[in-house]
């Protein structure tokens, strides 16, 4: 797992999985995964399913690096508490899903919440080996 400071000022974490390592085949199985242990989490909820690859590559002018085979966001939100009206500034969360030719890469942007951070860090290291 990697952390990274994206255009100087977004934590993004990353996890780059050779697919040799996982037996999983395509984004759209991740993403299968990545629903069955937001249902399983006690206060997780599923928001959505966003084709970020599909999305992009309508649009007239869209780019979309030509190593990137697909490319999907699975938002969710954990919050059980809505402390300050501030807090929808960092709600829902969203893990990224995309796929290579010989790997997926995982990412998300860095949880505001300890705990809730490391549960998304296992996460996404579930796909490994899985």
């Amino acid at each position: 797992m990697t952390k990274t400071i994206l255009m100087d000022k977004y934590p993004v974490f990353d996890l780059v999985i050779n697919k040799k390592e996982t037996t999983y085949k395509n984004v759209n199985e991740i993403v299968a995964h990545f629903q069955a242990l937001i249902e399983k989490h006690p206060v997780a909820k599923e928001i959505a399913v966003f084709d970020h690859y599909e999305h992009t590559s309508s649009i007239k002018d869209g780019v979309i690096a030509p190593e990137i085979k697909a490319a999907k966001n699975v938002v969710f939100c954990f919050g059980k508490m809505l402390p300050t009206s501030k807090i929808l500034a960092v709600r829902p969360r969203s893990i990224g899903i995309c796929e290579f030719e010989d790997s997926f890469e995982i990412n998300f942007l860095e949880v505001p919440n300890e705990q809730l951070h490391l549960v998304t860090e296992e996460w996404a290291k579930s796909v490994a080996n899985a």
